[in-house]
């Protein structure tokens, strides 16, 4: 992602550390320690996070689980949501917000200075256009402040992007793709071409029934599972892109990793890519 940031390319994705929907305190804390512990085992050197996963909970339990953290581990996390009471999502883009949110990242991981800290502003599943200078502008003075070691975007369209760079490097995008929703294929390129990562959330998300068939069949014949499959055509479709698949359990984890290993053939690339048509 940056000269002094190198992870692996199959990282670890904490949202589902958290209770139900993102919400309140896992059934099983130990448990999630433990994946968290395997995750850095299995030589996992990137953690995506958020304070609002919980709210606090995951962080919490990252510091508990990891800290202090080995100098390889990166742990990067967003600002500009939080949780109300019901359990939704609102924006928190506010300049105060903002600057809270990154303090309290910072409170609930136990550190001095956050590695990554990606500003989201978009909806659930894609960006909401308009300007995002003012909310970025803040995170830029909190990097100069050397809170905020390097910054990214998510939920982002390229006009946003460009907006940001003209106020701050960015080392990262997060956003909605897979192999059935590939809106962002040209950003992606743009992306790599300027050395920048790109990180897909949801790679399962949004699949038809028929989508759904195509990707078990690939699977089947490989003898392996659709996760699998989905999580190696992300990496071999760009090598900026970067890979957090998010779950509860080791045995899912471990499952995750292999994919790191699968290489899909030109044959297979080409009956995964007409997923999408």
């Amino acid at each position: 992602m940056a000269e002094d940031l190198t992870v692996t390319r199959i990282g670890y994705g904490a949202m589902q550390l958290a209770g139900p929907h993102v919400f309140g305190p896992p059934a099983d804390r130990d448990a999630a320690v433990a994946v968290l512990r395997e995750a850095v085992a299995l030589g996992i050197t990137h953690i995506d996070t958020s304070d609002f996963y919980g709210p606090y909970v995951t962080n919490q339990i990252i510091k508990e689980a990891l800290h202090p953290y080995p100098d390889s581990l990166h742990i990067v996390t967003k600002v500009g949501a939080l949780r109300d009471a019901e359990g939704n999502w609102p924006q928190a883009l506010a300049p105060e917000q903002l600057r809270q949110a990154v303090f309290d990242n910072l409170d609930h991981l136990g550190l001095d200075a956050l590695d990554v800290v990606n500003l989201r502003v978009g909806g659930f599943d894609s960006p909401t256009p308009g300007s995002i200078a003012e909310p970025f502008t803040v995170l830029a003075q909190l990097q100069q402040e050397g809170l905020i070691k390097h910054l990214g975007l998510s939920n982002v369209t390229a006009e946003q992007i460009a907006e940001a760079q003209s106020i701050a490097p960015i080392v990262c995008v997060q956003n909605f793709y897979n192999l059935a929703h590939r809106v962002d294929d040209d950003l992606i390129d743009s992306l790599a071409a300027q050395g920048i990562a790109y990180v897909p959330y949801f790679p399962l998300g949004g699949f038809s029934p028929l989508q759904s068939d195509k990707l078990e069949s690939v699977a089947t014949r490989l003898d392996t599972t659709p996760m699998a499959v989905a999580l190696a055509w992300l990496l071999q479709r760009s090598p900026n892109i970067l890979l957090i698949p998010g779950t509860s359990s080791v045995a899912h984890l471990r499952d995750n990793v292999t994919a790191a290993a699968l290489t899909l053939s030109e044959d297979d690339l080409a009956e995964l890519n007409g997923v999408a048509s």
